[in-house]
C-alpha cells in the first residue's frame, strides 16, 4: 500500500475524486490527532479542515520524501500548535450533549465494552504531551519511528527514548488506576 501516494499523484494530475480518496483516507484520523492538542473536537474539525486547504491551494508543495501521512500530520500538528499558542488559556473541556436516545443507548453500550480502552485514554490524558504524541503516533496512527521523528521534529534516538519513557509513564498510570 503507497499510503495514499498514488492518490496524490492522481490529484496533481487533476483528478479531483484522487483528493476526496485522501480526505477518505485520513481526515478522521487526522481530527482526533489534532484533538490531541486543542481538546476540543470543533476546532480539531476546523483546523484538520486547514490542512486539507492548504494542501489544495500548494499542491507542489509534497516532494514525497516522506509518506503523505507524516506529511498531512506534520502540517497538522504545527496547525494545533499555532491554534494553541494563539489561545493562550487554559483548555476548556465542553462536553457535547446527546440528544437521542436510541444515541444514548448505544453510547452506553460502547462504554461497557470499551472499559480498558476508556483506562487508557484516562492514563494517557495524565502523561505530558511529547508521552501522548509519541504514544498516538506510533500506536494509533501506526506511524514508524522515524515518521514520528519528522512529525514532532526530533532525531530517531530521540522519539525511541521518548517512547520508552512515555510506555514506563503509562505503566505507572495504569498500575495505580488499579490500584484505586
Amino acid at each position: 500500500m503507497d499510503n495514499g501516494e498514488s492518490s496524490y499523484r492522481r490529484f496533481l494530475d487533476g483528478d479531483e475524486s484522487a483528493f476526496r480518496e485522501i480526505l477518505d483516507l485520513y481526515s478522521e484520523n487526522l481530527i482526533f490527532f489534532i484533538n490531541r492538542y486543542v481538546n476540543n473536537i470543533s476546532v480539531a474539525q476546523e483546523l484538520s479542515e486547514d490542512v486539507f486547504v492548504d494542501v489544495l491551494l500548494h499542491k507542489r508543495r509534497y516532494n514525497f520524501k516522506t509518506s503523505l501521512k507524516t506529511y498531512l500530520f506534520t502540517i497538522g500538528r504545527n496547525k494545533a500548535i499555532s491554534y494553541v499558542r494563539r489561545c493562550a488559556r487554559k483548555p476548556e473541556y465542553a462536553y457535547e450533549y446527546i440528544e437521542n436516545e436510541a444515541d444514548r443507548k448505544n453510547l452506553e453500550d460502547e462504554f461497557i465494552k470499551k472499559e480498558q480502552e476508556r483506562e487508557l485514554h484516562v492514563a494517557l490524558e495524565r502523561l505530558n504531551s511529547d508521552y501522548k504524541t509519541v504514544i498516538h503516533l506510533v500506536y494509533f496512527e501506526y506511524m514508524s519511528i522515524e515518521e514520528a521523528a519528522m512529525v514532532m521534529k526530533k532525531n530517531k534516538k530521540q522519539i525511541e527514548n521518548l517512547l520508552y519513557r512515555a510506555k514506563q509513564a503509562l505503566r505507572k498510570e495504569l498500575e495505580s488506576e488499579v490500584k484505586l
